[in-house]
């Protein structure tokens, strides 16, 4: 490895915003002025860690999406998702949910019933990954996949559970319309990992712990993007957890309001019209409340 691809492996670091969803606050990485996308990536999220008990739960109420599709991975708790397809699907650490919008979807996400005034934490990761311009408008879709249908790497302290893509002689069986990579990363104090180098773009997200990168350090709450083709390793100091992101660069740039993407603004204004006067289809199970568009409250 030369000296260059130890001392300069990054592109940008990126110090997530926060914003209080009323349960608790929500970390947003992407998009950012330091990076927009990284490959398919257009929204990046931390949900928690927080506690959640009382009358404080989860009540994200329904509402739509056009253009994009939406992944999340829970490290603790659950989250209940209803959506407009009549899926009812709760999520729990180590499984995914992956809702492909297409041209509209709605959906809601809640504390499950099982889990309503007690106490209990949270902890998360939800991506928006923008779907490639000829797919935008696809018929909306749905998957669940559990624990155990996720690829497990383990070796010399590491342990990557695959959720998208391929690495390390696996294939993850979720399946999305662009060349994506996601991955947890799990790490005992002192392991070092190699970071897959056929990914066009990547970036960490630090959940808990420090790593060392390129002579620095990163604590959690970092999105440390890289730089392409090089060979980085990266360092544990002392036990660290973070996520590695990636994937094909996107196909142009995308408009983004509220929770729509597209290529097209018109598209976008076309959506807004449509879920101001409730032609979005309903979320069965839960159709008496939904967010108005920002500022329409």
């Amino acid at each position: 490895m030369s000296s260059q691809e130890i001392t300069d492996p990054v592109a940008a670091v990126i110090v997530p915003k926060a914003k209080s969803i009323g349960a608790f606050d929500v970390r947003r990485t992407l998009p950012s002025a330091e990076a927009q996308t990284v490959g398919p990536f257009i929204f990046f999220d931390q949900m928690g860690p927080a506690t959640l008990e009382g009358d404080t739960m989860l009540d994200v109420r329904p509402h739509p999406h056009i253009g994009l599709a939406t992944l999340t991975w829970m490290l603790e708790g659950a989250i209940m998702h209803r959506d407009s397809l009549g899926y009812a699907q709760e999520i729990k650490p180590g499984e995914v949910n992956l809702m492909t919008a297409g041209h509209g979807i709605v959906h809601s996400e809640r504390t499950p019933d099982a889990l309503r005034g007690t106490k209990h934490d949270l902890f998360g990761v939800q991506c928006w990954l923008a779907l490639p311009e000829e797919y935008q408008e696809i018929d909306p879709s749905f998957q669940h996949f559990d624990g155990a249908q996720i690829p497990i790497y383990e070796r010399d302290g590491v342990r990557a559970l695959l959720i998208m893509g391929a690495a390390w002689g696996l294939i993850s069986p979720v399946k999305t319309l662009a060349d994506t990579f996601f991955a947890e990363i799990n790490l005992d104090d002192g392991a070092e990992f190699l970071m897959p180098d056929t990914i066009p773009e990547r970036a960490v997200y630090v959940l808990r712990g420090t790593v060392s990168l390129g002579g620095a350090e990163f604590p959690a709450g970092r999105m440390v993007v890289l730089q392409a083709e090089k060979s980085i390793k990266l360092r544990a100091l002392g036990d660290a957890q973070f996520m590695l992101i990636g994937g094909a660069h996107l196909d142009g740039p995308r408009h983004l309001y509220w929770n729509f993407a597209s290529t097209s603004q018109e598209r976008i204004d076309e959506a807004k019209q449509a879920w101001r006067e409730r032609r979005f289809p309903e979320v069965p199970g839960d159709d008496q409340e939904f967010i108005p568009l920002p500022g329409e409250e």
